[in-house]
C-alpha cells in the first residue's frame, strides 16, 4: 500500500523538505505544497521552522556568493540571478518575468529580455575582463508569460585564446524555450588596449 505524502508527520515532512530543496533550491513553496499535499501555509511555516530562507532570499544569497568570480561583467549588467558559475566552463541563470518585461496586450515576455539573458550569462562565463558577443544563433521555442521563472544553463562547448564558443539553453519547468549559440570574442589585444 502506497502512503500519499501528505500522511507524513511533521517531522518526516521537514526532513523531506530539506532533501527536496538541497536537490532544488530554486522549488517555489507552492511547487512545494502540491508536491508535499499541504498548504503553502504548512510550507512557510515549515522552512521558518527550519531557519530556511524563502526563494528570493536563496537565490539572493547563491547570486552573491556566485558573482564575485565574474570578471567581465558589472552586477547590474547580468540580467537574470547567476546563482552558479565556473569560468570558462558553465553557468546558470534565473529571471523571472514581470509585469514591465511583457506585452501589456497578451503578457508575453519581450524577446529581448529572454535573449539578454542568454547573451549575459554567455558573457559572464568568460574569465576575462573584456568579453563581446561576436555572433548568436539564436532561437526562440515557445512564448514565455508573465511570472514564468527561466532557467537558462550555459556552458563552454570550446575555446581558444580568441574566442568562445558557448551553447545557452533556456526553460522554464522541463520545457526548453530557448536555444542558443553565442561566439564570445576574448582578445590580449582588448586587454592591452584598456591597459594604455
Amino acid at each position: 500500500m502506497v502512503v500519499s505524502i501528505a500522511r507524513l508527520t511533521k517531522k518526516n515532512r521537514q526532513a523531506a523538505l530539506i532533501h527536496t530543496l538541497e536537490a532544488n533550491p530554486f522549488i517555489t513553496d507552492e511547487d512545494l505544497a502540491k508536491k508535499f499535499e499541504v498548504s503553502i501555509q504548512t510550507i512557510r511555516l515549515d522552512r521558518m521552522e527550519l531557519g530556511i530562507p524563502e526563494l528570493r532570499e536563496r537565490m539572493k544569497t547563491m547570486a552573491e556568493k556566485t558573482f564575485d568570480h565574474i570578471k567581465s561583467l558589472r552586477l547590474d549588467e547580468v540580467i537574470g540571478d547567476v546563482i552558479d558559475l565556473e569560468l570558462d566552463h558553465y553557468g546558470i541563470s534565473i529571471l523571472e518575468i514581470k509585469e514591465d518585461q511583457v506585452f501589456e496586450k497578451t503578457k508575453i515576455a519581450r524577446g529581448h529580455y529572454i535573449f539578454a539573458q542568454a547573451n549575459s550569462l554567455a558573457v559572464a562565463l568568460i574569465n576575462e575582463e573584456i568579453a563581446l558577443t561576436a555572433k548568436a544563433d539564436i532561437r526562440f521555442l515557445r512564448p514565455v508569460y508573465l511570472h514564468e521563472r527561466l532557467i537558462a544553463k550555459a556552458k563552454v562547448i570550446q575555446s581558444n585564446h580568441e574566442f568562445s564558443e558557448i551553447e545557452v539553453k533556456t526553460a522554464v519547468g522541463s520545457e526548453t524555450v530557448f536555444k542558443g549559440t553565442f561566439m564570445i570574442y576574448r582578445s590580449k589585444e582588448l586587454r592591452e588596449s584598456k591597459n594604455n
